[in-house]
């Protein structure tokens, strides 16, 4: 669940970033008493994340700013849409316009892809999830947004579980040995999953019986049908690197039962909303 103390604390950053001594502007030019009423219009349809963090970013510079949301997160909406509604004193509002825009914007643009990549994975048993591969500083809103729009988390982060990959693997002499010993030290809740990039590597895995989680990572539809088969329902199988919209369909139809795509995160385009403004 996304939690207010870390909305804030984001909000918090923004604000001191966009504004270190006020908003010159607004000061100058803007009334004291002048109220400002506006709408959250969307100017192409998508999939709403990040109504809650809007309205923190609307609110905290000025707690009398009301923010009434038309749409819960996770609901489509049509371009022309009004998301949310708001109003209060306008220098306020003006002041937080830009970084709630871009928090909403951005968590609603991964909302949006995360949803097109789940619609192509239906009818499988594959469940589409993030990666580590997100905004530093946003991570929680990030994830937040992959799960409104229909997918699912891989861990929260290096603390979280064992994840042995490439360059791991690469400086560890018995990987059999290695993933024994980890299981043996570890206490049980704690998941070991392991990256392998070729299907000679999986015998050492399978060998020590303490992958919860095997990650196929670049490889071919017949490479990930033949690892499927080998590891027979020992482990979790993840596939992962450079899958695509044009290529997940046929991923999730090699009966692997995860696809991890960093693009959900890492090189989305925040979808196109603004605040449409009047002040009396």
């Amino acid at each position: 669940m996304l939690e207010r103390r870390q909305v804030q604390r984001v909000v918090d950053l923004a604000l001191d970033e966009d504004a270190p001594f006020g908003d010159l502007t607004s000061q100058t030019l803007v009334p004291e008493s002048a109220i400002a009423r506006a709408d959250l219009v969307a100017r192409e349809p998508g999939v709403l994340a990040g109504a809650g963090v809007f309205e923190i970013a609307m609110t905290t510079l000025d707690p009398t700013v009301k923010v009434t949301s038309a749409l819960s997160d996770g609901e489509r909406f049509d371009a022309g849409a009004v998301l949310a509604h708001v109003e209060g004193p306008a220098r306020a509002v003006l002041q937080a316009e830009r970084v709630a825009l871009n928090l909403v914007q951005r968590m609603t643009g991964i909302a949006t892809l995360t949803a097109t990549y789940v619609a192509a994975v239906a009818g499988t048993q594959a469940r589409v999830v993030d990666t580590r591969k997100t905004t530093p500083g946003l991570r929680a809103l990030e994830r937040h947004a992959v799960r409104c729009g229909g997918g699912h988390n891989h861990r929260y982060s290096l603390s979280d579980a064992v994840m042995a990959k490439d360059n791991h693997l690469a400086v560890i002499p018995d990987i059999t040995a290695a993933l024994r010993q980890a299981k043996a030290d570890l206490p049980h809740t704690t998941h070991i999953e392991v990256e392998v990039d070729r299907l000679e590597q999986l015998d050492a895995v399978l060998a020590s019986g303490a992958a919860g989680t095997i990650m196929l990572d670049n490889f071919s539809l017949d490479d990930l049908r033949a690892g499927v088969a080998k590891i027979a329902g020992r482990a979790v199988v993840e596939a992962s690197g450079g899958i695509t919209l044009d290529t997940i369909a046929d991923v999730a139809r090699t009966g692997v039962d995860v696809i991890s795509v960093g693009a959900l995160t890492h090189s989305v385009r925040a979808l196109d909303l603004g605040l449409d403004i009047t002040v009396s």
